[in-house]
């Protein structure tokens, strides 16, 4: 059996760079470490795998102008409720009297706008394929139960197009740590073709420290190769979950799709169908991204051209207790595990 850790400490092959684009995956090299364990030749970078990141500020000014009517409720997830978008951000409003509700399920909307109708309540629905069969569920049993007063505000993004947009821009990425929950309801098909296309290995991981150093290893190996490795089999399949798949593209259709620091990607987006367009919140043309400082480099690394610690701001101006980008803001993000954790 190969041992992981003396691999890849002692590996003195020629310098390769490898990307985790999956939040979790950010959190968890931070947390165990892993990038002390490896050789000054690998070079582990974070990409554009937390969604909270990559949310640019036309979307949260837009959450904020709904909010701003008295007869809407916006609900979110906790993280968001800290992204500033040109001037505000969501807690700053609920302070001067939006009604703002944190929620840990957006199925929670089914029972808040069943209880009070007067109300339209809507979700900043965000995310990768992973949270997109939750909002088709979420329309689905809303109109099973004649509910009509939810609406979504759509940021919902995909792997494969900005992961083909990483790759043109020829930054040296020379492996992918491929995320493992966006994976179960994909597939690890999904990676095949961007694979070929580039000469790049991805290796499918799950999420504890042994897993992921084995995907390292797996990448080093395969550098300079198109191979697709599944290492993740006991929850990810080639074809995925195709029930939440065939859920997702009765109620979502592509689109292009605005990323912080990177501008508008072609098919990169998900947006609801036209017959289900009376269940939108305003989610078209939210493509407006204003960096609230300006020496924020969050743009420089969701992409993996900077490390945190070379932003001006990271551990000064910038601090978990003090945001200045949305990569501190998360607790997905780079710069508040590169923070938390000192990696």
């Amino acid at each position: 059996m190969i041992d992981y850790k003396k691999f890849l400490k002692e590996y003195d092959g020629r310098s390769i760079k490898i990307m985790e684009v999956c939040g979790t995956h950010t959190a968890e090299i931070a947390h165990n470490g892993i990038s002390g364990m490896l050789s000054e030749n690998i070079n582990l970078v974070s990409g554009p795998g937390c969604p909270v990141c990559v949310t640019v500020t036309a979307y949260i000014d837009k959450l904020i102008e709904l909010s701003k009517n008295p007869n809407n409720v916006i609900a979110t997830f906790g993280d968001m409720l800290r992204v500033t978008g040109k001037s505000q951000n969501l807690n700053d409003v609920r302070a001067m009297g939006a009604d703002i509700q944190m929620v840990y399920s957006p199925m929670d909307m089914l029972k808040f706008a069943a209880a009070d109708k007067t109300k339209t309540f809507i979700f900043a629905a965000v995310g990768f394929e992973t949270t997109t069969p939750v909002y088709a569920l979420l329309l689905e049993e809303a109109i099973k139960n004649g509910i009509t007063n939810i609406k979504l505000l759509t940021s919902l993004k995909t792997m494969p197009a900005v992961i083909d947009w990483v790759c043109a821009k020829k930054g040296g990425i020379d492996g992918f740590l491929a995320p493992g929950h966006v994976s179960v309801i994909t597939g690890s098909q999904i990676f095949n073709e961007i694979s070929e296309k580039h000469n790049i290995p991805f290796a499918v991981s799950g999420f504890n420290g042994e897993q992921i150093l084995a995907a390292l290893c797996a990448l080093v190996k395969s550098c300079g190769k198109p191979n697709v490795i599944n290492l993740y089999p006991s929850v990810v399949t080639e074809e995925g979950n195709q029930k939440a798949q065939k859920l997702v593209e009765k109620y979502f259709s592509h689109c292009d799709a605005a990323w912080r620091g990177m501008s508008v990607i072609k098919n990169s987006g998900m947006m609801l169908k036209d017959e289900y367009l009376n269940f939108d919140a305003g989610s078209v043309e939210l493509i407006t991204d204003q960096v609230h400082n300006p020496k924020c480099r969050c743009a420089h690394i969701l992409i993996g051209s900077l490390k945190p610690y070379e932003c001006p701001l990271f551990g000064k101006e910038c601090t978990p207790q003090s945001q200045q980008g949305a990569c501190m803001v998360s607790t997905e993000g780079s710069c508040y595990n590169y923070y938390i954790n000192k990696r």
